[in-house]
């Protein structure tokens, strides 16, 4: 009977520690990209866009959402972790869209690898002979 006392304990306080686990807020994550980040390189299908493009463009990540303003302002929600990246488009010329990315931070910067058609998630950051495939390479300018 001790047994069975001392095994349900265990099963309980690791069943505990397993849920709180999991409720950690982003602000707490290795992987926390919060912040305010400006593109210094794009490219799409093996091509890099130039620098004009994007000189005046911005992203904005606030836990579950986003706001990307370029030509237009563009916000919706995000989901994000492990690597990978699910973005809803929820106002502006993306509203009602999904798109699957990768990310990672290397060296201060953010690399974001999107999948425009939004059916996989993208193996690696290099878009040569993926004609719907745009990375973007990020650097942070503030916190929020």
């Amino acid at each position: 009977m001790r047994f069975i006392t001392t095994l349900a304990a265990c099963l309980w306080t690791a069943l505990f520690f397993c849920g709180c686990a999991g409720s950690k807020s982003t602000a707490t994550r290795p992987d926390n990209i919060n912040g305010t980040w400006i593109p210094v390189r794009q490219e799409m299908a093996g091509n890099p866009m130039p620098q004009v493009i994007y000189a005046s463009q911005k992203l904005v990540i606030a836990d579950t959402s986003y706001t990307l303003t370029a030509e237009s302002v563009d916000k919706g929600g995000l989901r994000y972790g492990y690597g990978k990246m699910d973005i809803y488009g929820r106002s502006g010329v993306n509203a009602g869209k999904h798109f699957t990315a990768i990310y990672k931070l290397d060296q201060g910067q953010l690399f974001i690898c999107y999948n425009l058609r939004g059916d996989s998630y993208p193996d690696q950051y290099e878009t040569k002979g993926k004609q719907l495939w745009f990375l973007s390479v990020f650097k942070k300018v503030s916190s929020r």
